[in-house]
């Protein structure tokens, strides 16, 4: 009787896979593939792996799906340690590019050629997860001698493609393990460890475009469930993900001929309008098929690199880089104010030296920005970078969203369970924004994650390692929180390894700068300018929602301004106008006579006002240029005038 490498007759490999439920007709007509290949059940795999230099080379062609997929392949392994099993991941063409997996495993695998620079296509090796998952575009279980090559048949392989934004096949993600290791949810691991990598891809690819994250029920935003679209500056299509596509219902050549506005029933000018607010919370959308769902719109900024279509130009995505972008480096956010300055430079002195950092500073101050520019200087860079915004998750979810969770352990639990926020953090950066705002209740389990580096999903017994640079960030402070018992004491210790204070834009000295480098970022057909006018506007405003207020703002100017390309004051919303109306009155010659003589400052608005309009031929848009309102001003005081 035939025996496999293992010393298993053939025969009792068959009855162990008799409870097998795959389907049939696949492995089927992978083994009718296999024949017209030529291949012999009994023959040996071929061994030949590529030389050291063609596998540097091949390494090369793949960094961006080596580099995302790294960190999904250690968590997937740890979630499988000591279970007699590797994770793999191959190329497009099935060549095995980096592999993790238990020693005595590893050895057995040698003996079959499932190693570093090996093809696993079908041509080569019959029937296979890996070959099989390729040729059908598919998720791919191949269990013992539904293998095609005899030599194969010891193994239980369950394989995923990893695909890009336009649905082409980039890799394969592989467990693969001794047969009688078998379990029913290695498949479902597999699948959503692929669904992360794609959507790490995807952010990628993607990282200058307008990029929506939605779902039909806000808890899942944020998760493998969300769907993700990308969107061009001013609003066509771009790009989504497998659950975007799936939720939207609509084929990739379909999506093409569409736009933000028709996908969701909201013009591209609303959706700037509702970041232009100081704390923007859900989108409600309601998409082209009837279903509302929930949404948040990610506005990036890019460093000088214009990847964003601008309107009325084909909606076709950039080529990728032959490296990963190094976006929003700490040279990048140094824009000559002393205060962040030594900021940037105590910085730099702790990366890579595993010392948690604490950002303070108001909302808007660019603390998430610092975070992400800390992670693309440091040794993690082609890490995950995973955020966290403790204060936008429901207190009843954030510890399912931190730590994850396994199948049933509470109601409405997702079948298969969830990987949560640190363990997709595996191997980068966990940046934690509004700290300060975590339940108590939680911070002790964060505190026990910090210092064991192990996370416990709720509902499991098993605790898993995990290896994360970690920053923080809070507009509270800490101290105060202590006193009123809402933050804990042993935490804070635990986290302020370094304490970098962020300015507000209102004390910074390099506005005008700023103003230039946000200006570069948003301006797709050419460089963009502020006239004085604006500018001194600019410095008067007390932006109490800082960045995030200007770097909206702007954006919104230039979509105004069009082909002017100079910014001025009637490209102003008119509630930035108000707001500096609020702040200053309208200017008199002498202020201190005025309130010394007791005048009507009514009277002398209006006389200020009439004045100008006269020196302008009365043009009401003129006057208000003058001086410095809005054009809502000027009607609210001459009403006669609408």
């Amino acid at each position: 009787m035939h025996r496999d490498s293992t010393g298993e007759s053939v025969a009792t490999a068959s009855v162990r896979t008799t409870h097998w439920d795959n389907d049939a007709q696949v492995i089927e007509t992978s083994h009718l593939r296999s024949q017209g290949y030529g291949l012999c059940p009994g023959a040996r795999p071929d061994f030949m792996p590529l030389a050291r230099s063609e596998m540097s080379s091949l390494l090369e062609q793949n960094h961006l799906l080596h580099a995302h997929a790294l960190p999904a392949m250690e968590t997937l392994y740890q979630q499988i340690i000591n279970t007699h099993n590797m994770v793999l991941l191959t190329d497009a063409q099935g060549i095995i590019l980096h592999s993790l997996g238990d020693a005595d495993f590893v050895e057995k695998a040698n003996r079959v050629a499932l190693a570093l620079g090996v093809g696993w296509s079908e041509d080569r090796m019959g029937t296979n997860a890996i070959g099989t998952a390729i040729a059908e575009q598919a998720p791919s279980l191949v269990h013992a001698d539904q293998h095609y090559l005899a030599s194969n048949h010891f193994l239980t392989c369950s394989a995923a493609p990893i695909t890009d934004h336009q649905g082409k096949v980039v890799g394969v993600l592989d467990v693969s393990g001794d047969r009688r290791s078998y379990h029913k949810h290695t498949m479902a691991l597999v699948r959503m460890s692929a669904l992360m990598i794609e959507n790490q891809l995807f952010a990628a690819m993607f990282e200058h475009a307008i990029v929506l994250r939605f779902h039909a029920r806000p808890e899942f935003i944020g998760t493998l469930m969300e769907g993700i679209v990308a969107f061009s500056q001013g609003g066509r299509f771009l790009a989504a993900n497998r659950n975007g596509l799936f939720q939207l219902g609509l084929s990739y050549p379909a999506l093409q001929t569409h736009t933000f506005s028709s996908l969701f029933g909201l013009p591209i000018s609303a959706l700037f309008d509702h970041y232009r607010t100081a704390a923007p919370g859900l989108l409600d959308l309601c998409m082209h098929n009837g279903v509302r769902v929930r949404g948040r719109a990610a506005l990036r900024l890019s460093s000088g690199v214009h990847a964003l279509t601008p309107p009325g130009e084909p909606a076709v995505p950039a080529q990728a880089p032959s490296r990963p972008r190094r976006l929003s480096g700490l040279r990048y956010l140094n824009t000559g104010d002393p205060q962040l300055e030594k900021v940037i430079d105590k910085v730099n002195r702790v990366l890579g030296r595993d010392i948690p950092i604490l950002i303070m500073g108001e909302t808007g101050t660019g603390k998430e920005l610092l975070a992400q520019a800390i992670h693309n200087d440091s040794p993690r860079a082609m890490g995950p970078f995973v955020a966290v915004n403790c204060a936008s998750i429901p207190e009843s979810l954030i510890e399912s969203e931190l730590f994850g969770y396994e199948e049933g352990a509470f109601t409405g639990a997702r079948k298969k369970g969830a990987s949560g926020k640190i363990l997709q953090a595996n191997g980068g950066t966990l940046f934690l924004d509004e700290i300060g705002d975590m339940p108590v209740s939680l911070q002790a389990h964060l505190l026990r994650v910090l210092q064991e580096r192990m996370v416990t999903p709720l509902g499991s017994g098993k605790s898993i390692a995990v290896n994360v640079e970690l920053i923080c960030a809070t507009n509270h402070n800490l101290r105060e929180r202590i006193a009123q018992g809402l933050f804990r004491e042993d935490l804070y210790y635990r986290l302020n390894g370094l304490v970098v204070k962020l300015p507000p834009l209102r004390e910074r000295t390099d506005l005008e700068t700023v103003v230039k480098k946000i200006l570069s970022t948003e301006s797709d057909g050419g460089p963009y300018t502020v006239s004085d006018e604006v500018l001194r506007l600019f410095r008067r405003h007390k932006w109490p929602g800082n960045f995030r207020q200007l770097t909206n703002l702007l954006r919104t100017a230039v979509i105004m301004a069009g082909e002017e390309h100079e910014i001025e004051l009637r490209h102003m919303p008119d509630d930035f106008l108000d707001d500096i109306d609020a702040m200053t009155e309208l200017p008199v010659t002498d202020p201190a006579q005025m309130v010394a003589s007791g005048a009507n400052l009514e009277a002398m608005e209006l006389s200020v006002i009439t004045k100008s309009l006269e020196a302008n031929g009365g043009n009401v848009s003129a006057t208000a240029r003058a001086l410095g309102v809005s054009r809502n001003t000027i009607y609210r005081k001459l009403p006669h005038l609408k």
